[in-house]
């Protein structure tokens, strides 16, 4: 799943939400439950396509029948549910080190979340707000398309080229190789297919930030 020990370095770092600096995979599935059950839709299917993906692309593959009034109806109900559910997400392993270790100016967030329900997320995990974050609201295109991470990039006023992204989900690293970046890759995607290309790591666990070099560089360690 890993390489060796490896270094890279990058002008920004811009990290996916879900499954990658917290762990929502329980609201994430009570949510996704209820939807499936109102319209019969196998909820394992629903959860083995959606992770970084927008929420009413999901809603339209599964059920492509349904009129755009009750998807956005459905994505209303769905929204709600996962913000009154946020207090049961918590921070990935090694999430607070990462972040408290980067420059506050130089990392962003780029998710399939609307801001609403990031912020609620990342403040029940204890986990600070950057000053960008790119959610659902903010792109046309949700991941696999670049856009999310185009406009983090821009943001920050950093070239993709040198962007580092971190991401769990296949449409994620998609969007961020498609965006021309160096792309971080953390289960499940580092353990599949979609992880060619990437370098991997078990977890942001296994990840340091050299605070000491300019731009940011990241190293993965083994576990001891």
């Amino acid at each position: 799943m890993s390489q060796p020990g490896w270094q890279v370095s990058g002008d920004a770092l811009l990290i996916d939400l879900d499954g990658t600096l917290v762990d929502s995979h329980a609201s994430i599935a009570a949510g996704w439950g209820q939807w499936a059950r109102r319209y019969g839709v196998d909820l394992a299917a629903v959860l083995g396509i959606m992770p970084g993906r927008n929420a009413t692309a999901v809603m339209r593959e599964m059920r492509p029948d349904l009129p755009e009034s009750v998807l956005a109806r459905e994505y209303a109900t769905l929204l709600a549910s996962e913000i009154a559910d946020a207090g049961s997400v918590t921070a990935m392993p090694g999430a607070h080190e990462l972040l408290d270790a980067l420059p506050p100016d130089r990392w962003a967030l780029v998710t399939a979340c609307t801001r609403e329900l990031a912020e609620a997320r990342l403040r029940a995990a204890g986990l600070p707000v950057p000053a960008v974050l790119i959610g659902a609201e903010a792109v046309p295109l949700g991941k696999p398309d670049p856009g999310g991470y185009l406009a983090a990039a821009e943001s920050l006023d950093t070239k993709p080229e040198c962007s580092l992204v971190i991401e769990d989900a296949p449409a994620g690293v998609a969007a961020g190789l498609a965006a021309g970046m160096q792309v971080i890759a953390v289960p499940p995607a580092a353990v599949s297919p979609s992880g060619a290309g990437c370098l991997t790591i078990p977890g942001l666990d296994h990840l340091d930030v050299d605070s000491g070099l300019y731009p940011i560089t990241l190293r993965y360690h083994r576990a001891v």
